[in-house]
């Protein structure tokens, strides 16, 4: 279908732009605005979330007012298939020891050697496992019951990730920015 096709492309330039200059004015502002240039540097790293979810609901706007469809149709869509990519993300933060969480006895602990030699909770997976299992799961569940009502699954998308990532923030190492 051309118009997925479409509306994917806006997706992507959301995403990237979005997530870039949501890192850049969210947690590296100071350094960012003394080297211009690098804020085009993105395969050295650094997305934000929520700037990336603010780049997809202005890109989501941007196609449905250029196709004359409804938002929230779309934005629902994209908030049930979210949390895979959520998942995916977040076992990549682990491999590549990042967002870690903070120093804990539990039996499951996890040393992230590349940071130093303490036992650690290894948030990125319990981020995995709400913010991307659990959260698919639940939405899939409603997606089913509720697609007639469009804005309903991306408002359940917001308050639940919300709520499961403030959580789980009690168990991560806050960012060093």
């Amino acid at each position: 279908n051309q118009k997925f096709d479409d509306y994917i492309t806006y997706l992507i330039i959301g995403i990237i732009i979005g997530g870039r200059l949501g890192y850049v004015l969210f947690y590296n502002f100071s350094y960012y605005i003394n080297n211009i240039s690098d804020i085009f540097k993105i395969w050295q790293g650094g997305m934000s979330f929520h700037g990336a979810l603010i780049g997809i609901i202005i890109g989501t706007y941007f196609f449905c007012k250029n196709k004359n469809q409804n938002i929230f149709s779309y934005l629902d869509v994209v908030a049930v298939c979210s949390p895979i990519g959520i998942f995916l993300g977040r076992i990549s933060n682990f491999i590549n020891s990042e967002l870690y969480g903070i120093e804990t006895n539990v039996p499951w602990s996890v040393k992230f050697i590349k940071i130093d030699d303490l036992n650690r909770h290894p948030s990125q997976i319990y981020e995995a496992i709400f913010e991307g299992v659990v959260l698919f799961i639940i939405l899939t569940m409603l997606f089913s019951r509720l697609r007639n009502t469009p804005g309903i699954i991306s408002g359940y998308f917001l308050i639940l990730y919300s709520f499961f990532r403030f959580v789980i923030e009690f168990f991560r190492e806050p960012d060093h920015q």
